[in-house]
C-alpha cells in the first residue's frame, strides 16, 4: 500500500507530498522551518521549533509519533549550529533512545534564508 500525505492546506510547498506511506514504513520528506504562515522566522531556534512542530503534524497525519521514527538527517547551513542543534534535538526528540541520524551541513537550502531541514523515516503498526 502506498499512501501519499499532501503538505497541510494553507501551507505553501514546492510539488512533493509532505510524506509518503509504503507498507509500515513513513517517508518523510525534507520539513523546513516556515510556520503556519509560510513565514520563515530569522533564529536558528525558532526555525528548528517549526520544524520540530511541522514533523509532529506530518505524523500525526499519519498516526505516528516522535516514539515511531526510526531515522533523520539533518541539514544545516552553518556549522556554529551544531551544538545548539544537539541540545534543541535532545529536548524535542527525547529522551534516548533516538532515531538514528545523519547530520551534513550543507551550502545551501532553497530559500536562502532557510538555517535547518529535517528529513526521515517512521516505522508505522500495521
Amino acid at each position: 500500500m502506498i499512501q501519499h500525505f499532501p503538505p497541510p492546506s494553507g501551507i505553501k510547498a514546492p510539488p512533493l507530498s509532505f510524506a509518503t506511506r509504503a507498507g509500515d514504513l513513513l517517508f518523510i520528506s525534507g520539513i523546513p522551518g516556515f510556520d503556519a504562515d509560510g513565514a520563515l522566522p530569522e533564529t536558528f531556534e525558532a526555525q528548528f521549533a517549526n520544524v520540530v512542530t511541522n514533523i509532529k503534524r506530518v505524523l500525526d497525519e499519519a498516526s505516528s509519533s516522535f516514539r515511531d521514527l526510526v531515522k533523520l538527517n539533518v541539514l544545516l547551513t552553518r556549522s556554529a549550529d551544531v551544538a545548539t542543534m544537539n541540545a534543541l534535538y535532545a529536548g524535542a526528540f527525547g529522551p534516548a533512545p533516538y532515531p538514528a541520524r545523519t547530520t551534513c551541513v550543507v551550502q545551501a537550502l532553497p530559500d536562502p534564508k532557510m538555517l535547518i531541514e529535517i528529513e526521515g523515516v517512521a516505522a508505522l503498526k500495521g
